[in-house]
């Protein structure tokens, strides 16, 4: 029998989401870490945001290219999973993951063979690979930014790789995306949001029962 889904819904900033997240059946939650980021929580609402959630759900920190000093504030918090969402290569990967002690989620933008081809340089430094939509030329941000990309390129991958797919998912489209890719996991985040940075409950039990139903 295959593993069951791993369903993951980021950019989480309030307790109440939390809660909702947990009860609709969340595998792991995510707290997103960067001020250009509409979901931006501080280190002291992440700590509270970790602290309620711990021994519930799982919790990951999303960061995009962190110094050694918010690697140590968030590693300290105790989150299960750190997400590196920048352009670090895999070296920088590796000094993260052996100072923070945290497992580690390598989210890689996909566009091309090339950048799927890129993936095999991070295999075996982080503990799990996310694939997400290349962000549009020009954005000030990564990440797929409600974007989905040609899920096609992912059949270049090795079989064995278990990874978690993002990028442009919705309660909508969730199902389709399960059942063509056959991902490790999803992740979603402003799928399942009502404007930009809030979440909304409904969304979230949908993409969830979307999700689950079609493993």
């Amino acid at each position: 029998m295959a593993d069951p889904l791993i369903v993951k819904i980021c950019g989480i900033k309030t307790p109440d989401i939390l809660e909702a997240a947990i009860a609709a059946g969340a595998d792991m939650v995510g707290f997103v870490h960067f001020v250009r980021s509409p979901r931006h929580a501080s280190i002291e609402d992440i700590a509270t945001l970790i602290s309620l959630a711990r021994g519930r759900v799982e919790t990951c920190v999303l960061l995009v290219n962190p110094d050694n000093s918010c690697v140590a504030e968030v590693a300290a918090l105790g989150p299960d999973w750190i997400q590196l969402h920048g352009p670090e290569t895999p070296h920088r990967v590796e000094a993260i993951r052996a100072e923070a002690g945290v497992e580690i989620i390598k989210a890689l933008p996909i566009g091309s063979a090339e950048d799927v081809a890129h993936i095999a340089d991070f295999v075996d430094i982080a503990d799990r690979i996310l694939v997400d939509a290349k962000p549009p030329k020009g954005a000030d941000r990564p990440g797929g930014l409600g974007e989905t990309f040609d899920w096609a390129l992912l059949k270049a991958l090795d079989p064995a790789l278990q990874f978690m797919l993002s990028g442009g998912l919705t309660p909508e489209t969730v199902a389709d995306a399960v059942r063509t890719v056959r991902p490790f996991g999803v992740d979603v985040s402003s799928g399942v949001e009502s404007a930009p940075g809030v979440k909304d409950k409904r969304l979230i039990e949908a993409f969830i029962r979307n999700a689950r139903a079609a493993s």
